[in-house]
């Protein structure tokens, strides 16, 4: 009873903290509850002795939670605003509380909100979590299965996003699988020259702990020489996909899904490959191949 009632007075001191990144990242009050809560029902079920700083254990549980809650947005092709605020304040057949949504949109900006729902998942997240909240990378790089670099680049562009700039545009959609494609050619081939044009120098492959237990081989590289030998000649099961609204490679075998290759992308050039294998992440994973 006193571990209960101790993790009770944990959680209510957490709660505004937990509000407020749960609402930035999901762009409602009303979801952002539902994550809250179920963090509640998480710090229930674990080991209250195993947890080291229940405020950063709470915080990176809702944002894995607000994480998931964002694919699943996406998949289902829904928009957390049904069109401007005011059209929601008047659908009463949604369940929720349309003054307090109206009031949280006033509170966060209703401009800011829009542009991060152009966002994808993973980039919103990284952005939320650094940029309003001063999460150091390689605290969100674990909620993400991204390396601490690959993370910061996504906070970059989402940065970029938010703040208009144009300073460096990023490759369109269309592009993107023209790149995605010619990377995969030149792997395939073993065209050094063509995938190093490909690959921006400084770029940064980081594989997870379950990609090198699938392939002990691998390991983390850095800069684009190093990148281009290890990657030539190899790819043959790789096949292009949209990965969560980004684009990268997903690796079947015998039907299964084993590995996915995420890659972030700095103007033109492929500034960062993170190959996950994570068995937790790949099992919600959507993707569709192009």
């Amino acid at each position: 009873m006193m571990q209960e009632n101790w993790l009770a007075a944990e959680f209510e001191a957490n709660r505004a903290h937990l509000s407020a990144v749960a609402s930035r990242i999901l762009g409602s009050r009303t979801d952002a509850d539902d994550a809250v809560q179920e963090a509640w029902l998480r710090l229930g079920r674990s080991d209250a002795g195993a947890i080291g700083h229940i405020g950063g254990w709470l915080t990176t549980v809702v944002a894995r939670i607000c994480l998931d809650m964002l694919r699943s947005r996406k998949a289902r092709r829904e928009e957390p605003f049904d069109g401007p605020v005011h059209e929601r304040v008047a659908d009463t057949s949604k369940s929720v509380d349309p003054e307090r949504e109206v009031a949280f949109a006033d509170s966060v900006g209703l401009a800011l909100l829009v542009i991060l729902e152009t966002l994808a998942p993973a980039e919103r997240v990284a952005f939320v979590l650094h940029d309003m909240f001063d999460l150091p990378f390689d605290d969100i790089a674990p909620i993400l299965n991204r390396s601490s670099a690959a993370t910061r680049q996504l906070a970059s562009r989402a940065r970029r996003r938010v703040q208009g700039r144009t300073d460096m545009p990023e490759a369109d959609a269309t592009r993107k699988k023209q790149i995605i494609n010619a990377f995969l050619a030149a792997s395939r081939l073993g065209d050094i020259k063509a995938l190093l044009s490909i690959l921006d120098p400084q770029v940064v492959f980081t594989p997870d702990a379950a990609a090198i237990r699938y392939n002990p081989s691998v390991r983390e590289l850095r800069g684009a020489d190093a990148v281009a030998e290890t990657f030539k000649g190899r790819a043959q099961a790789a096949q292009p996909a949209k990965i969560d609204g980004e684009f990268g490679f997903v690796v079947v075998v015998g039907g299964q899904l084993r590995v996915v290759l995420l890659m972030t992308f700095e103007g033109e050039r492929i500034a960062g490959i993170d190959a996950v294998a994570d068995p937790a992440y790949l099992s919600n994973l959507e993707y569709e191949l192009f």
